[in-house]
């Protein structure tokens, strides 16, 4: 049986198109990816993303450990200030990307990909057992089954959202958070994040509330452009900002440095875990390089194509990523190619289908908003 969200007859209701999304029934699309990819692009989106996990973090030394736990610098965290991450293995590979958000130094909620809840929370629940001889005053819960999740993004999602609550959100910065209530007195966390590129809230809330606000969220919404997008879209948008994806740009046995994670892998940090694999990664030279691409020529990149050198004579690399993008309008990739190919401006080519289909590195992220 696929799990179902809160929000599941919301999506049967406006005609979703169901699919099996890492054991969760979730609508890919409803009236198609480029026409929710633009609404969000140019006015605003409505994502369920219910089935992402929640952790609770929290005791005197839940800061601390989320600091060795973690690669990014927890430390710089102000009070309801969030920060996005990596969470490394022993081996120096990526276990999840997550992101913080911090009450204060004794609490902490931990969002984690929803495919990888499970995993993720026994490897929290194994470094809690070792930080500090498991002797730390240290609470880790996972409470994902409590919450309902909705993200609204786009250059109206906040004069929306604000529709709904009495919390102001203008003095809301990105990457920041508050507590506050949604309609009736709901409780909600109100973080200015997102996996869109755009402005926008994700709105976290009880589980069982989750479609009275959707509703609310629709109607307030609506007349403004606001439009119910799928995982499609949330793909093709990510995708443009060159967001990594676990399982496509990372996995147990990527490095943070090749992946682009280099800018949250703080290694001037005491210790943290797989620290001295990175670092001795680091010191025999890295093998590989993240980069962006766009094809010169007809054709889409797609996940697991062959990536050569200009002349088709070299495999140099792979697709991790990549689509027709509905903003730029040309096929964009994602991909691993070795470092010495690595340079923006480099030609290469692309075996798609058999042909070697001519190709471009180029600067990244491919789309940046307007505002």
């Amino acid at each position: 049986m696929l799990k179902r969200t809160a929000l599941f007859e919301e999506h049967q209701r406006l005609g979703g198109r169901l699919i099996d999304f890492g054991g969760w029934e979730l609508p890919v699309q409803y009236s198609g990816v480029m026409d929710e990819h633009l609404a969000c692009r140019t006015t605003a989106g409505i994502f369920d993303v219910s089935h992402m996990g929640e952790f609770h973090v929290e005791g005197a030394d839940a800061e601390a450990y989320l600091h060795y736990l973690v690669s990014n610098n927890v430390m710089k965290l102000a009070d309801w200030q969030a920060q996005y991450t990596v969470l490394p293995n022993e081996h120096g590979g990526l276990v999840d990307d997550l992101i913080i958000y911090r009450y204060n130094k004794q609490r902490f909620l931990v969002v984690v990909n929803a495919s990888n809840t499970d995993k993720d929370f026994a490897h929290f629940v194994k470094i809690q057992k070792q930080f500090k001889g498991g002797k730390a005053d240290l609470r880790v819960t996972n409470e994902s089954a409590r919450y309902s999740q909705i993200a609204v993004q786009g250059p109206k999602a906040a004069e929306i959202v604000q529709k709904i609550t009495k919390t102001p959100l203008a003095p809301i910065k990105t990457y920041w958070f508050a507590d506050g209530t949604v309609l009736n007195g709901i409780p909600a966390v109100l973080g200015r994040t997102g996996y869109t590129g755009e402005d926008g809230f994700e709105i976290y809330l009880p589980w069982d509330k989750g479609a009275e606000v959707w509703r609310a969220l629709m109607e307030a919404g609506t007349p403004l452009g606001l439009k119910p997008c799928g995982l499609g879209a949330r793909d093709t948008l990510r995708l443009e900002m060159k967001y990594p994806l676990y399982g496509h740009e990372l996995g147990d046995d990527t490095n943070p440095l090749e992946a682009g994670a280099g800018w949250v892998t703080k290694l001037d940090k005491t210790d943290f875990v797989g620290k001295a694999a990175i670092v001795r990664a680091k010191e025999a030279g890295l093998k590989r390089k993240l980069i962006g691409l766009r094809m010169l020529d007809r054709g889409i990149p797609r996940q697991g194509y062959a990536i050569y050198t200009a002349d088709g004579a070299q495999r140099i690399g792979e697709i991790t990523s990549g689509t027709q993008s509905p903003s730029l309008k040309q096929s964009i990739g994602i991909a691993y190619v070795a470092l010495a190919h690595s340079a923006e401006g480099n030609r290469i080519t692309v075996d798609i289908r058999g042909q070697k289909v001519a190709a471009e590195i180029i600067p990244t992220p491919f789309y940046k908003r307007p505002y």
